[in-house]
Parts: C-alpha cells; sequence; structure tokens
C-alpha cells in the first residue's frame, strides 16, 4: 500500500490531513481505494468525517422582478454569472456573512427579509456546500463590483438568466420563476 511520502499520488480530498488519531494518539487507517471510507483508527474506532461548508447568498430583485447576479471574474467559473454569495467563515453569523459578503461583491448595502432557499452543493466534489440563499432589499451604498471577484453586475429575468456558474444557482432561479 502506498501513501503519503512515498508517492502516492491521489485527489487532494483523499490525502489525509493528519497521520495520527487526534483522540488515542495511533495511526489511522487510510483506504487508498477510492476513496470509499474515511480515514479511522483501529485502536480506538475514531473516523475522521469530512463535513461540508456553508455558503451564502442574497437575492435582490429590481421592481421588474429581474434578479441582481455579478460575473465571476477568476478561477475555473470565471466568466459565468452567479447570485452574489460567499463562504461562511469561522466563527460568523451565517446572516452578518450573507450581508458583509453581499456589500463586498456588489457595493451594496442589505437587510435580510427571510430565507429564500437551502440546497446542497455538490458541483464541487473537493469543496461540498449547503447553500442558504437569503431574500434581501438594498438600504445603501453604489453598484459596483468592489471586490474583484466579480467582473460585471446586472439584473436578469430569472426565467431567462445568462450562463451560470453554479447548478443550484439555476435550481434557486427556476423556483423564483415559478417553476
Amino acid at each position: 500500500m502506498s501513501g503519503p511520502g512515498s508517492g502516492w499520488r491521489g485527489r487532494a480530498s483523499q490525502r489525509p490531513r493528519g497521520q495520527f488519531c487526534p483522540d488515542c494518539g495511533g495511526a489511522l487507517f487510510f483506504d487508498y481505494r477510492g476513496g470509499e471510507r474515511p480515514p479511522a483508527c483501529p485502536g480506538c474506532g475514531y473516523v475522521r468525517v469530512r463535513h461540508p461548508g456553508v455558503g451564502v447568498a442574497v437575492i435582490i430583485r429590481d421592481e421588474a422582478g429581474r434578479v441582481l447576479m455579478g460575473r465571476r471574474a477568476q478561477g475555473r467559473y470565471a466568466g459565468l454569472w452567479c447570485i452574489p454569495c460567499g463562504r461562511l467563515e469561522w466563527d460568523e453569523d451565517v446572516r452578518e456573512e450573507a450581508v458583509r459578503e453581499f456589500l463586498e461583491e456588489t457595493g451594496l448595502e442589505v437587510e435580510l427579509d427571510g430565507v429564500a432557499a437551502v440546497h446542497s452543493n455538490f458541483h464541487d466534489p473537493e469543496r461540498q456546500t449547503v447553500g442558504i440563499w437569503f431574500d434581501g432589499h438594498v438600504t445603501g451604498g453604489h453598484l459596483h463590483p468592489a471586490d474583484g471577484e466579480l467582473s460585471e453586475l446586472g439584473y436578469f429575468d430569472p426565467a431567462a438568466p445568462p450562463p451560470l456558474a453554479f447548478p443550484t444557482d439555476a435550481l434557486v432561479l427556476r423556483e423564483l420563476a415559478g417553476g
């Protein structure tokens, strides 16, 4: 069996982050046959389980019912559109994160009106998340791509969106369009 330090070349999500049990200090057993089993300690029974992160997004509509979206400026989703979003940081409330992230990406200050949707995001096997989409309304600021993550902002009919970065945004937009 090969492993870290011996030429093992598995996916990043399957690479061990630590080779010893955090509970008893024993060596963890790694199943390299496809990553179906998480690392486990044969001594005490500890199993390292991966948990998804949390993503947040704010849905803002204009007077015509169109949804504010941003074109991603970087990474593998560059050029594709999304509802402005971000990942929850440690020790931050989901609502505060949604408001902060929206301001950072769009230059707009918002208040949240409630939860619009909650879905599991499986489009990136390396970074699975649970997404929370909030309805909101603008309270201030000036619309502009503010932090470099988005290159362009615009309002779109939820029934006819531009090319999307994330399948779950497509699902949310279909729900908003009544379908």
